[in-house]
């Protein structure tokens, strides 16, 4: 098939500066790369260490094709503790017995919920829950009395996760690449895009085995079908040599690791994270900004086509929106048509606010008209803006936890509640002090979050719902960043061996 002849790959969360060429994503940046053909991505690195990671940005190739994107930092950990070794990637995924490229060519041409995962994967590994995996697991081996860096990335497809050590507590020093300040926590709530880096001393009595349960499962907060299984792995201390190797049944779970729906823990997590916010490592959230976008996230029904079979609720076909805009991908790039000012394949005119008020987590859904509009709408902005993004959750066929990711650009989370955002009352309460700093945030199900940046990187860039289900349906808009005047502010040529379309 024509789909299995292409490729993208996009580097999740570096801040490429001048490099939007470089950024991966179909027809927003490229256009995909045939078979049989090349392109090299040139990028810099600028002024980033930390965990992040590399996807496929094309179809729902992200399935299989990632893996961690490490930079090391050039001065020591902001942190007391000794770090023995650090590094230790933990990445995690989902497995499909199906091809991933026939579950979403179905889910779209039905207009259904896509077909779930057949498993978790830590490292790639299923681990001993699952059918005939009894040897597909992963295994940390530790040292007694040492600290581990444990650098945590989901790459999950369509799940936002909760992770747990047994009997161990973590302390989070880093999120997307920035760090934090350092708390400690029995669990941590992850979801699809974001990385975390925790902390965790190997400091328990080892018992008989020495080996304890790593656990990672769902954080549930949709009606769709899900993947409601969990993966678990092993942390093994290096004091007995005898013990089985892999661990032999019964594996019993983490006490500490949360129930799927525990939304108050996820709550909790989330704004537990705050910046470092120290002299070396600043806490650079804009005061004021020239710009406030307020978009509604909506899950939509429209009415089956004639002579069609559609399996959505209702007998209806699902999609996904922004401000009721369900974004449609272009069959050219956007960035090459914004790089030789032409508006061909978009328009610069997406909605700053939502095209009509009304109670978005409260109300009865099916009061309401489900439908959207569908189009290729991008936000103007010129060079050096400050913009603020409210992310509002809608109850349409029902709230949910969203993971929306920017390109380009970090920014910083600055507001984030439950219910409806109220614009005299809740920026009153915004934290322009140590805000985290992040590239994908989780607006809260049924709930709300205001983020702020500085449009400092030319170029188109894309923003998204890490749900790549949500993401297919259209959960998406993009900002075209206008070039500044000086010659670092603008973006250069594209490279000579750019994919055509």
């Amino acid at each position: 098939m024509e789909n299995e002849t292409r490729f993208i790959r996009c580097r999740h969360g570096v801040r490429q500066m001048r490099s939007a060429w470089a950024d991966g994503p179909a027809y927003i940046t490229q256009c995909p790369i045939g078979a049989g053909k090349a392109y090299t991505y040139k990028f810099s690195v600028v002024d980033q260490r930390g965990t992040l990671w590399w996807h496929a940005h094309f179809s729902w190739q992200r399935a299989s094709v990632y893996g961690a994107f490490i930079i090391h930092p050039r001065t020591p950990f902001p942190f007391s503790l000794p770090i023995y070794p650090a590094n230790v990637p933990l990445i995690f995924g989902e497995w499909w017995n199906e091809d991933v490229e026939r579950v979403e060519n179905e889910m779209m041409l039905y207009g259904g919920g896509p077909q779930i995962s057949d498993a978790y994967t830590f490292n790639g590994l299923p681990g001993p829950l699952y059918p005939c995996s009894d040897k597909d697991i992963f295994i940390q081996t530790v040292t007694p009395g040492k600290t581990y860096l444990l650098r945590i990335i989901n790459a999950a497809l369509n799940d936002e996760l909760f992770f747990a050590v047994a009997n161990h507590t973590l302390t989070v020093v880093e999120i997307d690449g920035v760090y934090t300040k350092p708390f400690a926590t029995t669990a941590i709530m992850i979801a699809p895009g974001q990385t975390t880096n925790v902390l965790l001393t190997a400091d328990q009595l080892p018992g008989p085995t020495g080996i304890f349960t790593m656990a990672a499962r769902p954080y549930l907060t949709s009606v769709f079908h899900f993947n409601n299984s969990t993966t678990i792995a092993f942390l093994k201390y290096q004091t007995n040599p005898t013990s089985k190797h892999p661990p032999i049944p019964p594996y019993p779970l983490p006490q500490n690791l949360p129930n799927l729906e525990d939304t108050l823990f996820a709550a909790n997590f989330l704004n537990s994270l705050k910046s470092l916010g120290s002299k070396n490592f600043p806490c650079k959230v804009p005061q004021r900004i020239d710009k406030q976008v307020i978009t509604t996230i909506s899950l939509n029904l429209q009415d089956c086509p004639n002579n069609q079979t559609c399996r959505g609720f209702q007998e209806k076909r699902f999609f996904a929106s922004m401000n009721n805009q369900s974004f449609v991908r272009p069959s050219i790039s956007i960035l090459e048509s914004h790089y030789h000012n032409q508006t061909l394949g978009f328009s610069p005119d997406f909605p700053e606010r939502p095209p009509f008020a009304f109670n978005y987590t409260g109300v009865d859904p099916f009061a309401e008209n489900m439908s959207t509009s569908f189009g290729t709408r991008v936000l103007q902005l010129p060079y050096g803006a400050k913009l603020e993004i409210v992310l509002q959750d809608t109850n349409f066929l029902n709230p949910e936890n969203h993971p929306i990711h920017v390109h380009g650009h970090n920014f910083f989370v600055v507001g984030r509640g439950f219910g409806n955002f109220d614009a005299e009352r809740d920026p009153l309460g915004y934290n322009l002090v140590d805000p985290p700093e992040r590239n994908t945030v989780a607006v809260p199900v049924g709930g709300w979050a205001a983020i702020r940046l500085v449009m400092d990187n030319p170029g188109v860039w894309f923003v998204h719902c890490h749900l790549e289900e949500h993401t297919s349906w259209g959960l998406a808009m993009g900002f075209t960043v206008e070039s500044g005047r000086e010659a670092s502010q603008r973006l250069p040529p594209p490279p000579s061996d750019l994919p055509p379309c």
